[in-house]
């Protein structure tokens, strides 16, 4: 009978090692004499090698002492290298003895972390901290590298799985060395003995971000399709759902943020049940990263294989704040920005920089995004003002400070406790005016503005509008027109639609009546149709010398904003332009009949009614002019 006996015996580093050492000869003698006298032909370890023999025809006994190294483990060649006991095969002898778990001390002192990062921001003070708490470090490639620099003890993953980096890097850790001691269950006896049965150490720490693909694929000049395929991360989201997978018994960490909790956690007298729940929320956070990282890619190859809407999508987002509340105190909100690869330098803003004032709220965000992009659709220099979404002062002129003082006047009341923006920099002398301007109302009360959204400020005219007031936000951003995809959601699903990014050079305005526009005429028309597509359906505008005099919204007929429009123009309205976002059903005793009237001159609207002729024959009947543009600009 052959008893096959495994020895775990663990040699650390420290004051008893060559204790231990002297010791281990004694104990085999031991050994093989209880055997002896049990009748036993053989002690073998579990590695295979021959360690005791006895047993001959005479009867006579030998005893053959090993070399130490026949002791330690085969993945090992030096103390350090060693493997403590929870990394070794359960014995036959412990597992009947009915021990097949590690002691909790033991486990403690086994803690193992697996490291591979791209990003390396505060690597040191990581490695550190899990050096200090005893941690063996096992990492990959470059980071290995940093690691060794920095002088903290480093195995690289080759130890582990005994094979090296292969295809160019494609395979470092795909490995069940690496993935068993990741995903094995502590508390699963079978767990813990298939991957003791295979010499697999548990892994209790991962710590891995990815390949910088978003910023790979948006780079200029674009790479190929082949060096962006290289790009795409395998091996570190696999690790990473093993680890968040294993939340239990594993930490996963892919933020730089986190260390300081990881290692707070890991330190000794830490609250376990507050570690667990600490792990849960890094493994959501763990999925959350590949989730928004595989957005990316899919996102990035539909672009090369598809067109249009692709059969899925996912749209990966980053918190940017928690805001106070959203339209009303009642609701809850916050605001993301879009982490697609399509909004990637794109501006507008959700890219602002918020230079000084109040913090943003739920309404600003909609305000300034409407404001801003109202103004950028225009080429020339232009100041817009916006309430409630909706423009109620439009400028365009040479000279921005004076394009301001229009767009006031186009409506101080409205203005007051808007949005006012400029597609271009903010200089000093227009900070200075945006600061002491009097309401046209009364020649009296100083303007007062909640954000002012610019694409650039001059220093100084940056520190005289902070003067304005200390709640007054400021917000630098790249310029946006409409442009891209459009996304909005419903109950329950999302509207997908390509931007209204159609300008007056996009399209033809067709004169259809008598009575011609004049070039003056003409360039009014033209700002009166890019500002009807920023106003909430149906929409009028009626604008004169390049500035907006008044404008209808969201009313549920065509009419009603046509005469509110004009109520707003006034006297003004004599010798303007009308632009309408869609065709007029009705003309006579209607909206055309009324701003003929008003003493508008000349009108453009996409035209396609079945009613067309009745709008050219009124225009016709009080010399206006009318053009249509073949374009519709609903908004809702």
């Amino acid at each position: 009978q052959i008893f096959f006996c495994e020895i775990n015996f663990w040699i650390q580093a420290d004051p008893a090692l060559s204790l231990r050492a002297r010791a281990l000869p004694l104990l085999c003698v031991v050994m093989a004499h209880t055997l002896a006298s049990l009748n036993s032909s053989s002690l073998i370890a579990s590695s295979g090698r021959k360690l005791v023999q006895r047993s001959s025809p005479s009867g006579a006994k030998s005893v053959k002492v090993p070399a130490l190294s026949h002791f330690s483990s085969p993945l090992s060649a030096s103390p350090a290298r060693l493997q403590p006991l929870s990394r070794l095969p359960v014995s036959p002898l412990r597992r009947s003895l009915g021990s097949n778990k590690v002691s909790a001390a033991a486990m403690e002192a086994a803690k193992r972390a697996l490291i591979s990062l791209s990003d390396k921001s505060d690597l040191e003070k990581l490695v550190k901290g899990l050096n200090g708490l005893g941690y063996e470090i096992v990492s990959t490639g470059g980071t290995y590298s940093a690691i060794e620099k920095m002088g903290i003890p480093v195995k690289k993953v080759e130890d582990l799985t005994g094979f090296p980096e292969m295809l160019d890097g494609r395979v470092k850790t795909l490995h069940p060395a690496v993935h068993g001691g990741i995903l094995a269950i502590r508390d699963k006896a079978d767990h813990m003995s298939a991957i003791e049965q295979h010499k697999i150490g548990t892994i209790d720490l991962v710590v891995v971000n990815l390949y910088p693909f978003r910023s790979t694929v948006t780079a200029t000049p674009p790479p190929s399709f082949d060096h962006g395929v290289e790009n795409i991360d395998i091996g570190g989201p696999a690790m990473i759902r093993a680890a968040a997978k294993n939340m239990g018994d594993v930490t996963v960490a892919v933020d730089p943020a986190d260390y300081d909790g990881v290692l707070a956690h890991a330190a000794p007298g830490a609250d376990p049940t507050a570690a667990a729940e600490f792990r849960k929320k890094l493994a959501w956070k763990a999925f959350q990263h590949c989730s928004s990282y595989d957005a990316q890619v899919a996102e990035w190859l539909w672009g090369k294989v598809g067109e249009g809407p692709a059969p899925m999508m996912t749209v990966p987002m980053q918190l940017g704040t928690t805001l106070r509340y959203g339209e009303n105190p009642h609701q809850a909100a916050a605001f993301y920005t879009d982490a697609s690869l399509r909004e990637f330098g794109s501006g507008g803003v959700a890219q602002a920089v918020v230079h000084h004032g109040k913090e943003m709220s739920y309404n600003n965000y909609l305000d300034s995004d409407a404001a801003y992009l109202c103004c950028c659709d225009y080429t020339e220099p232009a100041c817009v003002i916006v309430k409630h979404t909706n423009p109620c002062g439009v400028a365009v002129r040479g000279d921005l400070l004076e394009a301001y003082r229009l767009a006031v006047r186009a409506d101080p009341i409205s203005a007051f406790g808007g949005i006012v923006a400029f597609n271009r920099e903010v200089t000093a002398e227009l900070a200075r005016e945006i600061r002491e301007f009097r309401s046209p109302t009364d020649n009296e009360t100083r303007m007062f503005y909640e954000i002012v959204i610019a694409p650039s400020y001059t220093p100084e005219g940056l520190e005289i509008l902070k003067g304005k007031s200390k709640n007054l936000r400021i917000l630098e951003a790249k310029a946006r027109p409409p442009s891209g995809l459009s996304l909005r959601q419903v109950s329950g699903g999302w509207l997908w639609q390509m931007a209204d990014s159609l300008t007056p050079e996009n399209i033809t305005f067709t004169p259809v009546s008598e009575t011609k526009p004049t070039p003056e005429q003409m360039e009014d028309l033209k700002v009166a149709w890019l500002a009807v597509k920023h106003v909430k359906s149906n929409a009028i505008t009626v604008v004169k010398d390049k500035k907006l005099l008044g404008m209808g919204s969201g009313q549920p007929n065509r009419v009603n904003s046509v005469r509110i429009c004009m109520e707003k123009a006034g006297a003004e309205a004599e010798g303007a332009v009308l632009a309408s976002d869609a065709f007029f059903p009705f003309s006579w005793n209607d909206g055309v009949e009324l701003a003929c009237q008003s003493g508008i001159k000349a009108i453009a609207h996409p035209g396609g009614s079945i009613r067309d002729q009745d709008a050219i024959d009124c225009c016709n009947k009080y010399g206006v002019a009318l053009v249509t543009t073949g374009a519709r600009h609903f908004k809702h």
